[in-house]
């Protein structure tokens, strides 16, 4: 006995990404059918033609989503090492941390709204932010160390700011394009399409 599950997923070769049925072994409770289907579950499903050619907003809206969660990340941890007074490494450490934290869980609480378990939330979260996360905080760190006194900068200057803000602003440009590219190999945030 087992079920269907309809997942974005590669075909048998690897290369070509689509929505595509599974049948699974029952080796786990089966979806409970007495409530009312999820958004997750009534999606249509994208062709593998239109995931392929990836647009433009589709890919900022991505990485605007991305960089909401870092943002809040980094500033935060920015605002709390400086505040302490740490050292530029551990206010980085700290901001980067904090940053993926941030920006797996607005992944993370969409996909669980959307009915997914804690453990299939985690998978798709890594899977679909990982990257951008990590081209979004390389590029803002970037910024915000080769831009002279910003990390000397204490929260009352302006520099410490527009440096900040500034490299968001450099980061998302960066990055819409890497999440285009991913979004449209079926990859990146492209697994999270099902869920919103």
């Amino acid at each position: 006995m087992g079920y269907t599950v309809d997942m974005w997923s590669p075909d048998h070769t690897g290369r070509e990404w689509g929505w595509r049925s599974w049948t699974t072994a029952l080796t786990e409770p089966a979806p409970d059918t007495t409530r009312p289907p999820t958004r997750a579950t009534t999606r249509t499903p994208i062709t593998t033609k239109r995931a392929q050619g990836a647009s433009w907003p589709m890919a900022a809206k991505a990485t605007l989503h991305c960089l909401t969660g870092c943002a809040i990340g980094e500033i935060l941890g920015k605002v709390i090492g400086t505040a302490l007074l740490w050292s530029n490494v551990e206010t980085m450490v700290l901001a980067i941390s904090l940053a993926f934290l941030f920006g797996y869980s607005f992944t993370l609480f969409a996909v669980l709204r959307a009915g997914l378990d804690l453990k299939s939330a985690v998978k798709v979260a890594l899977a679909a932010d990982t990257v951008s996360i990590a081209v979004m905080e390389l590029v803002d760190n970037g910024i915000i160390a080769l831009t002279p006194g910003a990390m000397e900068a204490h929260l009352s200057d302006g520099l410490f700011w527009s440096a900040l803000l500034g490299g968001f602003v450099v980061a998302f440009l960066i990055t819409t394009p890497v999440n285009k590219w991913m979004i449209g190999r079926g990859k990146g945030h492209a697994v999270v399409h099902a869920y919103h």
